[in-house]
């Protein structure tokens, strides 16, 4: 992120003022030496202190004036990094739900979580102490360089050998530390990722009497993020050594020079003070830089990683990103009209035409050729073996997949819009295999999609998803914390917990990507019954490879090898006997 400093949004003024700053800071500092060199040699002289009174208060003053040009550009530095890191953040959100689950799941949802809630934060410390020191080191020790040079060329060609070789010290010592700085920054994703897994699976783990095995695991994890951490530490702590070590031998080296002069007479005592003065000033810049910069690599590698993120290419083509605006005014103005509209005509239609999706250009179809036209308010059940294609078609369907080849758009009535946009997002609600809770309490998790929900309205969407008896055991009700950190909830519990967040919501088109994948048969069908209430009433597509479900749709899709081969209800596609028949019969006989 460092080389990508330019690209950052309004940082040109901001470079500008902090470069003003560092000039105006850089002329108090050698008025401040002069003054100060003055006012000594004047007192040495034999001088009273009241004729040395007009410098005195000139160095205050120049170091008045050094302390407010710091100040300026710590408030410059700050607000800029403040701006930046909404920015970044707002961004990196904004590119994650553009790339949907399939990107946040090969990302790592611990790692994403670690990006938004820390890495944000340790990225604007990097700005708000690293730019300020940036402009310093340019302008300062060439300023102070320059003057000393008009005073004595011996003194200048000491500290002027001396800065490039700090130089090619921090570049060597950065490149170290960048490299450590990787390795540490890996580790912590995977020990980010590592703990939400564990969170997730703990219950499951004393369940199976794992838990101690799995202590291991967790510790083995943490010993490497340990090591790769001490190892930054240790390059940080060498290049502070080298930086320190050069620059007082440096000023050492002056001082003896001048000392000899001064003693053999060829050099007078006001100019020696006045370089002796200058000499730590002109290193405190890149002594500071080298300082802030390896205390503050954290927040650059964690700037990297989130620009990666947002430079990710779109798998939407240029015409849909350039529409996402108007869709987006479109998506408010059409949920604005749902209000008072009897149900049978407010659900758009959703068509597929000819729609063909490739992961990898040498791969096989995912989808090949799918022609549907959907609309509510109905259940639909998408089935089809591992591999059929069934939750490509959902990522399709939901917008996060654009198709290689044809067309998904939506319709109310009036011009057909693409399912990419953002006013079929805003119209409707996204359920995966595993729902994300995140750290804070059931309410806020609930009230998600509805910040400002009533707690009223949050009861009776946590009850109506079949969480009232859960509520009574936990000692907080809905403001027991929850997700990382929080109390561990049953994958069953999850799930009910999002259906709760999709009622509130209100959104009447449901998304769903085998939601009960992962619980047993008897939360499943506890489950189930709970969902079909709240299937009701609006446009609900299901895709699942557990059959039961099917009976309660009111169409199912069945897909096999990337293609829709059949369409119909239950019972037509069992007169049928086609491939939903025998996947039925198959199924019935694996539980004989």
């Amino acid at each position: 992120m460092g080389r990508g400093l330019g690209k950052l949004k309004g940082i040109k003024p901001v470079m500008a003022v902090l470069a003003l700053c560092a000039m105006v800071q850089s002329a108090a500092v050698i008025l401040q030496a002069v003054w100060l060199a003055q006012a000594i040699s004047g007192l040495f002289a034999g001088d009273s202190l009241s004729e040395q009174a007009g410098r005195l208060t000139g160095f205050l003053a120049a170091l008045l004036l050094r302390q407010g040009m710091t100040f300026v550009q710590s408030k410059v530095s700050y607000r800029f990094a403040e701006k930046t890191g909404e920015e970044l953040r707002r961004q990196m959100m904004d590119k994650l739900f553009e790339l949907g689950p399939r990107a946040a799941g090969k990302l790592g949802t611990g790692n994403l979580v670690t990006l938004v809630r820390e890495g944000v934060g340790k990225y604007r410390t990097f700005l708000e102490l690293f730019l300020p020191r940036l402009m310093t080191n340019v302008f300062t020790p060439l300023f102070i360089g320059l003057y000393v040079l008009r005073l004595d060329w011996i003194s200048a060609l000491l500290l002027g050998f001396v800065f490039p070789i700090l130089i090619a010290f921090m570049i060597l010592l950065g490149m170290a530390a960048q490299k450590q700085m990787d390795k540490q920054w890996a580790t912590y994703r995977v020990l980010s990722n590592h703990f939400v897994d564990s969170l997730r699976g703990l219950e499951t783990l004393k369940f199976l009497g794992r838990s101690r095995a799995h202590a291991e695991s967790i510790e083995r994890t943490s010993e490497r993020y340990r090591k790769a951490t001490i190892r930054s530490m240790r390059v940080a702590f060498l290049s502070s050594f080298a930086l320190d070590f050069f620059t007082m031998l440096s000023v050492a080296c002056v001082a003896v020079s001048l000392g000899l002069r001064l003693v053999n007479g060829t050099f007078m005592l006001e100019g020696a003070l006045t370089i002796l003065i200058l000499a730590p000033e002109f290193f405190v810049p890149i002594r500071s830089l080298g300082a802030d910069y390896h205390a503050t690599m954290d927040g650059k590698e964690a700037g990297e990683q989130i620009q990666a993120i947002i430079d990710a290419p779109s798998p939407f083509n240029e015409s849909d990103q350039q529409g996402n605006e108007r869709e987006s005014s479109i998506g408010q103005e059409y949920g604005e009209r749902l209000a008072g509209v009897e149900a049978s005509s407010v659900f758009p239609a959703l068509r597929l035409r000819g729609v063909t999706v490739r992961h990898d250009e040498d791969a096989p179809a995912s989808l090949q050729d799918v022609n549907l036209e959907l609309t509510g308010p109905r259940k639909i059940g998408v089935v089809g073996l591992s591999g059929a294609g069934k939750s490509t078609l959902i990522d399709v369907l939901g917008g996060f997949l654009p198709p290689g080849a044809g067309s998904a758009c939506w319709t109310d009535g009036g011009e057909e819009r693409p399912l990419t946009g953002r006013a079929w997002k805003e119209q409707m609600t996204y359920i995966p295999q595993q729902p994300y809770l995140f750290s804070g309490t059931l309410a806020e998790n609930i009230a998600f999609y509805r910040p400002d929900a009533s707690p009223a309205e949050v009861r009776r969407a946590a009850e109506d998803a079949g969480l009232a008896g859960v509520l009574n055991k936990l000692p907080l009700g809905l403001d027991e914390p929850v997700g990382a950190g929080g109390r561990p909830l049953s994958g069953g519990q999850e799930q009910r917990a999002a259906l709760a967040r999709a009622l509130l919501g209100g959104r009447r088109i449901m998304l769903l990507d085998e939601p009960t994948a992962h619980l047993d048969i008897e939360t499943e069908y506890e489950l189930k019954a709970t969902m079909l209430k709240l299937f009701e009433n609006r446009l609900v597509i299901l895709a699942t490879h557990r059959l039961h479900w099917m009976a309660d749709m009111d169409h199912i899709i069945v897909m096999d090898g990337g293609r829709a081969v059949e369409e119909g209800t239950h019972e037509e596609l069992l007169a049928r006997g086609g491939a939903y028949a025998a996947m039925l019969a198959a199924e019935w006989e694996g539980t004989a």
